[in-house]
């Protein structure tokens, strides 16, 4: 065989075997690339389900148990907020919120919303809150957030009617100062959900007011 007839022979082998070479590794790359994603792949009793807790509270609630969270205002800026069962009742964003105290009425067996108020506690009439406080039946639960000055209007009256719904702190309630609150009428003993923030110059996060509180919890459904 004359040298430039071998020369095209071991020319022609060598791209053969390169060719072989390059064609295997694309096989087994697009083999190893080309696959399921896990969710499909996975049995559906193995795919995460994503479990959205009411009121966007810590932990969810047990059976038996209604979910809240409440918010007081921020200084006189940002207005308070409150949250039942994952239905937002009052907030800034609804617009129903004002200066003083934010109130809500729910039915403590149903857990159906039956009234809200705002009472301006600096400049309006106290004696509106202590009817509206006097007119609420047993078994119906309370939802306080504060806002700005829950205190200036508040008289013996009001703080023994807020005491006797269970809180610990409407005695000492006083200009400027941060409360979240829920109670219920004649409960047994002084209620597990509350907050309190003094004014004090001190110790406040704002200039004038101290900073927001907020109350998360699980109440107990009333049952007959």
């Amino acid at each position: 065989m004359r040298p430039s007839g071998l020369f095209r022979l071991l020319a022609f082998i060598f791209v053969l075997i390169t060719s072989l070479i390059f064609i295997r590794s694309y096989i087994s790359l697009s083999m190893k690339t080309i696959r399921l994603p896990r969710w499909l792949a996975d049995p559906p009793s193995k795919k995460t389900r994503v479990v959205k807790v009411k009121c966007d509270l810590s932990k969810p609630c047990p059976d038996n148990f209604f979910a809240f969270k409440i918010f007081s205002g921020a200084a006189n800026v940002v207005g308070p907020s409150i949250c039942f069962e994952d239905h937002m009742i009052m907030s800034p964003v609804k617009d129903n919120v004002g200066r003083g105290l934010n109130i809500a009425l729910v039915n403590g067996t149903t857990g159906k919303v039956l009234s809200q108020a705002i009472f301006d506690m600096y400049s309006g009439d106290p004696e509106l809150l202590v009817k509206f406080l006097k007119a609420i039946p047993e078994n119906v639960l309370v939802l306080v957030a504060s806002y700005d000055d829950p205190g200036t209007k508040m008289n013996d009256e009001l703080r023994n009617l807020f005491s006797n719904l269970g809180s610990s702190y409407a005695k000492q309630l006083g200009f400027r100062d941060s409360w979240v609150f829920l109670g219920a009428r004649d409960i047994s003993n002084k209620s597990p959900f509350e907050q309190y923030l003094k004014n004090t110059r001190d110790t406040n996060k704002y200039e004038g007011w101290p900073e927001l509180l907020e109350l998360e919890g699980c109440v107990p459904r009333k049952v007959f």
